[in-house]
């Protein structure tokens, strides 16, 4: 029972630690260890930003518009737009503006996005790179915002803020919103103290001589970026670097781009191990544990705690029945929102289970497959997507309905006994 007790209060313990633990740390270490100033400048170094596109017919002329308008010298700034074997048209769009130097690099079939810039960064010979996303729209001065950080030799790659412009439209907007600010504060911290972990496929930028030529599987903004820790560099977020996106749109959309994320850097972490070597980059290692590798097996360490609490139940310990039945309330309220999900506005109450079971399953798919080599090479705009059911949602909706029977039939066997 002693040992039981110890993994159960372990399993506790993590997903406290990787959600309120670790970014009390980070405010301590903040106060405590001198912030490393960056030697920024306004500087104007040749500049090529790329963007990633497949099938965009419905924004990619907007994305356009966005990129000419930017506040940049246009004699240093090149601008190449990479499609996947686009065939909705996206292509031909891009090719209407091939007079303001707007150049269009094709890939033939679907080859994944990472190739597509293997292929596109195979000729460049500016100083700086910045990545993006099709639906990303940059503010005018975000290119400046960005290159002024490279200024600072240290600096190997810098990361803008990613802001979401339809946060009223839904619960789901709302959940994943209310995420993304939780997830830009510990950015500034991270960045305070060594370096931001990983990228922003919607704004980042690096030292083109810092790029090596990924695998397919790899993720781009999250691969590269530690292999550019591992050479000594800082990786830096810029909060006044902006770009402004839609999110996901959905629970179900926002999941499967959570499993894909999960899926690929799971895999990229493992290829760039030295990075978790507190000899090799000191606190990131600490940074890229807690805020990624930890936060991944957070379903793991849930489904340790569900079993600590089932087996000490049964055996009478008064204070993890307690835990127990409010577990299953929680569990409770996730499936609520799941049958919700499809309603515009869902109470916090409801949503907020929902979205954190939602992810967690998704990290759990997502590891799964990347342990058993299974590997999402190609990707979709999330908004591309449909809402209908699909056999991963349904795998989704089997665990949930589990837990509920499951639930049930706990919540009734500790009452009694509780009772008698």
């Amino acid at each position: 029972m002693t040992f039981i007790i110890i993994i159960t209060l372990l399993c506790i313990f993590i997903p406290c630690y990787v959600y309120a633990g670790y970014p009390l740390i980070l405010i301590l270490l903040n106060k405590i260890i001198k912030k490393k100033q960056i030697q920024i400048s306004e500087i104007t170094p040749n500049t090529t930003l790329i963007v990633s596109c497949y099938n965009e017919a419905n924004v990619i002329r907007k994305k356009i518009e966005n990129c000419l308008a930017l506040d940049y010298p246009k004699d240093k700034l090149q601008i190449i737009f990479v499609s996947d074997g686009s065939d909705d048209g996206t292509d031909e769009i891009i090719k209407e503006y091939a007079e303001d130097n707007i150049h269009l690099v094709r890939q033939e079939g679907r080859l994944g996005k990472t190739s597509g810039l293997n292929l596109a960064t195979s000729q460049l010979r500016t100083e700086i790179i910045i990545f993006s996303d099709a639906n990303a729209l940059y503010q005018k001065d975000a290119i400046h915002k960005l290159v002024r950080n490279f200024n600072d030799p240290t600096v190997g790659y810098v990361v803008g803020a990613a802001l979401y412009v339809d946060t009223d439209a839904d619960s789901a907007s709302s959940s994943e919103d209310s995420y993304w600010q939780y997830e830009i504060y510990i950015k500034k911290l991270e960045s305070n103290l060594h370096s931001v972990v990983g990228g922003d496929g919607a704004i980042y930028a690096i030292r083109s001589h810092l790029y090596e030529t990924l695998d397919a599987k790899d993720i781009n903004d999250f691969v590269n970026p530690l292999q550019i820790i591992a050479k000594g560099y800082r990786g830096i977020f810029d909060q006044e670097a902006k770009c402004f996106e839609e999110t996901a749109g959905s629970f179900y959309k926002e999941g499967r781009r959570k499993e894909r994320i999960v899926n690929r850097s799971f895999r990229g972490l493992m290829k760039v191990k030295s990075v978790l070597n507190p000899f090799k980059t000191g606190l990131f290692s600490l940074e890229v544990i807690s805020h990624k590798l930890l936060r991944w097996l957070i379903p793991f360490f849930i489904i340790g705690m569900t079993v600590g609490f089932l087996v000490l139940s049964y055996n009478d310990f008064l204070y993890f029945q307690i835990f127990l039945l409010l577990e299953i309330t929680f569990f409770w309220l996730a499936a609520i929102g799941y049958f919700l999900s499809s309603s515009e506005k869902i109470p916090h109450i409801i949503s907020i289970p929902y979205y954190f079971v939602l992810v967690n399953i998704s990290s759990l798919l997502g590891i799964i497959q990347a342990l058993k080599g299974n590997i999402q090479v190609t990707w979709s705009p999330p908004r591309q997507h449909k809402s209908a059911s699909s056999p991963v949602l349904s795998k989704r909706v089997g665990i949930i309905i589990l837990l509920l029977i499951v639930s049930v039939s706990i919540f009734t066997e500790i009452s009694l006994r509780a009772i008698n």
